[in-house]
């Protein structure tokens, strides 16, 4: 089985790639490990920058995001008991949109599978070997071994993934730093407490009160990095949102039926490495971003966006200009939303015992709430900075 580009994994970064290399005309096979139903049902991202939806409908695949996508100006910031809002649209324009990562994946799904092309579901790659002239994968499939040879290959499986560790060892640049903190997660059924995401700052830490409808809420609690989720009941749950929470000008966190829980450390990581000869990393295989800024999804599709427009520059000229330039297009942007995320995380979370901490954590909110030239800077992050590449190549 030959294509052009073997993309393995169908989160966001390698479907968005796959959808944006059909329409320059380019074959791709996405290779996912996973079965159909997980990757439509399991709970992840849910804020969609500008660049990312506009993206979407240029290419037709919005009707979902249109359809039940929660448009918001900013977010909240509630701290000593007062709360904030942050409106980035006045001051930078545009908006961010809350759309669940599971239905922009089952959107770019339902997309790859009606326009007939290859996506091979519980598909685990076991080797990849590439030379000068391409590359060849050993997958194993449900019906046995099979062996796909490609002229590229789009590593977007995720941080751990195969295809990272692909690359020669003396040839990868990485940094990583994990924070000694993790993110218990929940879905309720209750009404979200803030007409938009709300983070508040609490010197036992950070609590984040976001949406997935009118009537579901997220909701997460900062919490020790080896903590054994079976130690939460939901009363304590919510006890502890409830203190975190709590102000002098909203009503009390509404409480409610809890129906999914989850913890997910906190962790920045940068593979400056995206690319070997003919192996290119994309999203999560490159690069981990804490949660607190909403920029993983975001970032992977940007990297899709640069990677199909070298790639439909390659095969309309036949040079490699913009492949070999890849990881170079990609990481300024990497590492603008690495700063913003951390940044947002040192300033909301609680990572020391230093009172001196709380005072500088609580002065630099103030500066946010007070200053329009801090909100704006905020904003252009947070809204989403343009991608460093248009998406298909001219012909």
């Amino acid at each position: 089985m030959h294509t052009q580009v073997a993309i393995i994994g169908a989160g966001p970064a390698g479907l968005t790639l796959a959808a944006l290399l059909h329409r320059q005309g380019i074959s791709s096979i996405v290779l996912e490990r996973h079965d159909r139903a997980y990757i439509e049902t399991r709970t992840r991202a849910g804020i969609l920058e500008q660049p990312t939806v506009d993206l979407m409908h240029e290419i037709g695949v919005g009707d979902g995001i249109t359809r039940e996508g929660m448009v918001h100006n900013g977010f909240y910031v509630r701290f000593d008991r007062t709360t904030h809002h942050l409106d980035f649209t006045k001051l930078v324009g545009g908006h961010a949109t809350v759309y669940p990562q599971q239905k922009l994946v089952a959107d770019l799904v339902a997309d790859r599978v009606g326009g007939g092309e290859p996506l091979l579901f519980e598909a685990s790659v076991r080797s990849i070997d590439t030379t000068t002239d391409g590359a060849r994968l050993q997958v194993e499939t449900p019906e046995g071994l099979i062996e796909i040879t490609a002229d590229f290959v789009a590593g977007c499986d995720g941080f751990h993934g195969v295809s990272r560790a692909h690359l020669p060892a003396d040839s990868v640049r990485e940094f990583e730093r994990t924070y000694p903190v993790a993110w218990l997660g929940i879905l309720a059924h209750t009404a979200p407490t803030t007409p938009e995401g709300m983070y508040c700052a609490h010197e036992n830490g950070i609590s984040v009160h976001s949406m997935r409808g009118p009537n579901i809420t997220r909701q997460y609690l900062q919490v020790p990095a080896d903590t054994d989720l079976s130690d939460w009941s939901d009363e304590r749950i919510w006890d502890e949102l409830t203190l975190r929470s709590a102000s002098d000008d909203f009503p009390v966190l509404e409480r409610g039926e809890i129906f999914d829980k989850s913890l997910a450390p906190l962790r920045s990581y940068v593979c400056e490495t995206m690319q070997h000869g003919r192996l290119f990393l994309l999203g999560d295989a490159a690069h981990i971003v804490p949660p607190t800024g909403a920029k993983g999804l975001n970032l992977a599709v940007s990297d899709a966006c640069t990677l199909s427009y070298a790639l439909g520059a390659h095969y309309l000229t036949g040079e490699r200009e913009h492949l070999d330039a890849y990881s170079s297009t990609c990481l300024p942007r990497i590492w603008k939303a690495q700063h913003f995320s951390a940044m947002l995380t040192e300033t909301l979370h609680s990572l020391s015992e230093d009172p001196l901490d709380w005072q500088l954590r609580r002065a630099r909110l103030t500066r946010w709430v007070e200053s329009e030239h801090e909100q704006s800077a905020l904003g252009e992050v947070y809204l989403g900075l343009p991608f460093p590449s248009p998406w298909q190549f001219p012909a």
